[in-house]
């Protein structure tokens, strides 16, 4: 297992659900990792579809960048003070 590459395992319960990431685990090949993901997290016929994902292919914000991705921009033109409404409109 030593030198074998990190696998992110996501599963879908049901269909018509959103996949949801359930843990990891290392596998020498997705195909292996596939099947590994499918003994380790549906045992009890939990999920209805299975994702494996490099873990090297996932690129994440950083905990200390919160602030720069996560704050709301100030987009003025989405407020609605700043367009003028014909007065012949009665219901906007």
């Amino acid at each position: 297992m030593k030198g074998w590459p990190l696998y992110e395992v996501f599963i879908r319960p049901r269909n018509g659900v959103a996949h949801r990431h359930v843990g990891s685990l290392h596998a020498p090949d997705p195909e292996m990792a596939l099947e590994l993901a499918r003994d380790l997290y549906c045992r009890r016929g939990e999920g209805t579809s299975i994702w494996v994902v490099p873990a090297s292919a996932i690129t994440a914000s950083r905990p200390e960048d919160k602030d720069a991705f996560f704050e709301p921009l100030e987009k003025e033109y989405r407020h609605p003070s700043h367009y003028n409404i014909p007065p012949d409109v009665k219901n906007m």
